[in-house]
């Protein structure tokens, strides 16, 4: 029997599933979670985390731009991934363990929000093409 694809990821600090991203260990001074519904994640940017910016700032923001969660092995990790996300400056950015299978699920995700069919709004009839119903978030 093959198990079924993972729906979820969780590497004790990121938790990714159906729903929302938690960012544990988010709020300074308080250390309380961030949590972020996948239908407002508008877009994301991941990218090599650099060798001095960003790299070894255990908590909080190099920049002003982003905002990073505690985290103490960020300087053992390869990729930074930033979150576009409707009036939130700055914005949520995080380093997963495991880059590469968090990025494969993420958007998997996401491509499964933008395709899911959405409550019409009641000046669009049901049988509109999807592109004519608006649910006010644009993805990447």
């Amino acid at each position: 029997m093959t198990n079924p694809p993972r729906q979820h990821y969780d590497d004790g600090l990121i938790q990714l599933d159906r729903r929302a991203l938690t960012l544990r260990r988010y709020h300074f001074p308080s250390g309380t979670s961030k949590v972020i519904p996948l239908r407002s994640i508008r877009g994301y940017r991941a990218e090599p985390l650099g060798w001095w910016m960003h790299r070894f700032r255990i908590w909080g923001s190099s920049d002003l731009r982003r905002w990073l969660p505690l985290d103490v092995h960020r300087p053992l990790r390869s990729t930074l991934v930033t979150l576009d996300l409707p009036a939130s400056r700055p914005s949520p950015a995080f380093t997963p363990e495991d880059p590469e299978t968090f990025l494969d699920l993420f958007e998997a995700l996401l491509d499964a929000l933008s395709t899911a069919p959405t409550d019409a709004p009641t000046d669009a009839p049901v049988d509109a093409p999807a592109d004519a119903r608006d649910d006010g978030v644009s993805r990447r």
